[in-house]
């Protein structure tokens, strides 16, 4: 399997940060960006900071980190992702979630019905119209008749698909290209794949070996509160030290202990809520030193 590790900015995508990141992502040879989903907040809207950083660079790949598809207009979104991949082809990384991190977000991505439905029914027709010159489509919630977003890109897109609950690895097996999970250990990350695997072989298909990933959040100065508090809430039983690398050293191990999980792609971000600019360089060049040899 291929091992490729990229990075998410967290409190560093606001625009001014974003962009200095963008140019030097791109002279180390990282191989991804992947930004976040994140409306009450400085950081950069996902698609329009993959388009920028996409028009900066030649090598870097950009990804969403997981951006929400209910709430979005699935027509809209493959037009957006057609447009990207026509522009840099093989280098536009989509990964959808059904609701954002933040509760209070929740209202800014209204659905015509039950969330998950909305978001099987969308999921289903951003790929048609990404892999179909003209789309006629009838749904529950979404009807389309000779629609085109253009030429499909040359390179089928790889659509990926986030969430860490049972019905998200059902959901990952039946409807996409990949998975990108995060606050999970390698068992259960493990587990994770295990049952996406099922799922897809279930609905008479497959995800390739290689398309199975984590987020990792890195702590350079000790687990902040808020996101120790962030991880209760999401799993309350757990110990957020367990989901969280203490450290370079502790990031290497849990890389590892992924990889031996089964997972292959790897997003890498700072856990300090909002770091001082001046340690961006610093968190930057130690991932290049203690991380990127671990690829292959």
């Amino acid at each position: 399997m291929k091992v490729r590790i990229g990075i998410a900015l967290g409190g560093y995508a606001d625009a001014g940060g974003f962009t200095a990141a963008v140019d030097r992502l791109e002279e180390m040879g990282v191989d991804s960006l992947w930004v976040q989903e994140m409306v009450f907040g400085p950081q950069v809207e996902p698609f329009i900071g993959m388009a920028h950083a996409l028009s900066r660079t030649r090598h870097l790949k950009v990804g969403t980190g997981v951006a929400v598809l209910p709430g979005r207009h699935p027509v809209l979104v493959a037009k957006q992702l057609a447009s990207l991949a026509a522009l840099a082809p093989g280098r536009v990384l989509p990964v959808f979630g059904l609701k954002p991190a933040r509760a209070d977000e929740l209202a800014m991505f209204p659905v015509p019905g039950p969330r998950g439905a909305v978001f099987d029914e969308s999921l289903e027709l951003v790929r048609l119209l990404l892999r179909e010159e003209n789309v006629s489509f009838t749904g529950q919630y979404f009807t389309v008749d000779g629609a085109s977003v253009g030429p499909p890109p040359v390179k089928p897109l790889d659509i990926w698909t986030g969430g860490s609950a049972p019905g998200a690895f059902r959901r990952a097996g039946r409807l996409a290209d990949g998975w990108l999970g995060s606050f999970l250990t390698p068992p259960e990350s493990r587990a994770a794949r295990e049952a996406i695997q099922a799922a897809a072989a279930e609905a008479g298909r497959e995800v390739e070996t290689d398309h199975f990933g984590i987020s990792l959040a890195v702590a350079t100065d000790g687990i902040p509160d808020q996101l120790a508090a962030a991880v209760r809430q999401r799993r309350p039983a757990a110990d957020p030290a367990d989901l969280i690398a203490a450290g370079w050293a502790d990031a290497r191990r849990m890389l590892e202990e992924y990889v031996a999980a089964g997972l292959s792609k790897f997003v890498i971000r700072p856990a300090a809520v909002s770091p001082a600019p001046a340690a961006l360089d610093d968190f930057l060049g130690r991932f290049a030193e203690e991380l990127m040899p671990l690829q292959n």
